[in-house]
């Protein structure tokens, strides 16, 4: 299954969750907004098997609901599936 991951920088309120949880995928700027470090957070890249796992982890313990997970990559869309897969 392939797996993809954006954040949804407009909603991050810079917790910190998704780095502790995923630090291989997610990084944060120099205003504390987290990104996916792989394709600079558009949405693209297929999430390595070894990290998908923590990115799910990352999906489910994220308070504001920023993190995206799904199926088919977000080309730089954040909202671009009204539902996000789990």
């Amino acid at each position: 299954m392939a797996l993809y991951t954006i954040v949804n920088r407009d909603t991050c309120i810079s917790c910190g969750s998704c780095g502790s949880l995923a630090p291989d995928i997610y990084d944060y700027d120099e205003e504390g907004l987290a990104f996916v470090m792989e394709d600079d957070n558009r949405g693209t890249a297929q999430v390595d098997e070894e990290f998908e796992e923590d990115v799910q982890d990352a999906f489910e313990e994220c308070p504001s609901g920023s993190i995206r997970i799904s199926e088919e990559s977000f080309e730089g869309d954040p909202d671009k599936f009204e539902k996000v897969t789990t």
